[in-house]
């Protein structure tokens, strides 16, 4: 398995986000972002995990709820990458297909766009 920091995982995750055009993160609201070593113990492989409300779903009743979480997971990402290179490639499409769910975008979708 690859070994890199947190703190080097963390700036790969940053750098993705800073990648998404800014007329989308413009209309991104009420998310956060995280992340975290391991993924909970019954999905061990998961590389991310969007948990929220997707902005396609929010009506008038939204309103003084926590924000959303987009969570990319450090352990399985290294352990599904074999050089350096395809983690930087992993985390951008993770972090591009959480945010995707954010926008309200389904995985048969996604993976149809080629970030599944």
């Amino acid at each position: 398995m690859l070994e890199m920091t947190r703190d080097a995982f963390e700036e790969l995750v940053s750098e993705a986000l800073d990648k998404i055009p800014p007329e989308l993160t413009r209309v991104m609201d009420n998310v956060a972002v995280f992340v975290e070593d391991e993924p909970p113990a019954d999905d061990p492989e998961l590389l991310g995990l969007y948990e929220g409300t997707p902005l396609t779903e929010r009506g008038e009743w939204y309103a003084g709820v926590l924000p959303d979480r987009i969570t990319i997971y450090k352990g399985p990402t290294l352990r599904h990458c074999e050089t350096p290179e395809e983690v930087v490639h992993e985390v951008a499409v993770t972090v591009v297909h959480e945010v995707a769910h954010h926008f309200g975008i389904e995985d048969a979708r996604l993976h149809e766009l080629g970030w599944g």
